[in-house]
């Protein structure tokens, strides 16, 4: 069974950073896709960012220039940079992993909450 656990969410103000990680159980290479997704109160899920196992990246429009996704093979880590956050970025983030099958695994989210 694969375990995918998050950390790293918490409380900060407008304009700082945190930095979400996730490991997983398993060897992280044996996943096509890693991602971030979040949900707010009363919102649908929606998509973060997406790193391929070749290394490719995606990011929704709103997080462009101000986060970065990257993994740590070594570590079977996906990390997830977030810089200049917003209030509208707050959310329940959660981490996916996807295999070629489309067999696809989810944490069990780490709250972020940007407030003054």
């Amino acid at each position: 069974q694969v375990q995918l656990v998050e950390s790293g969410g918490g409380l900060v103000q407008p304009g700082g950073s945190l930095r979400l990680s996730c490991a997983t159980s398993g060897s992280i290479s044996s996943f096509y896709t890693m991602g971030w997704y979040r949900q707010a109160p009363e919102k649908q899920r929606e998509l973060v960012a997406t790193i391929t196992s070749g290394g490719s990246t995606n990011y929704a429009d709103s997080v462009k220039g101000r986060f970065t996704i990257s993994i740590d093979n070594a570590k079977n880590t996906v990390y997830l940079q977030m810089n200049n956050l917003k209030p509208e970025d707050t959310a329940v983030y959660y981490c996916n992993a996807k295999r070629l099958s489309m067999t696809t695994y989810w944490g069990q989210g780490t709250q972020v909450t940007v407030s003054s």
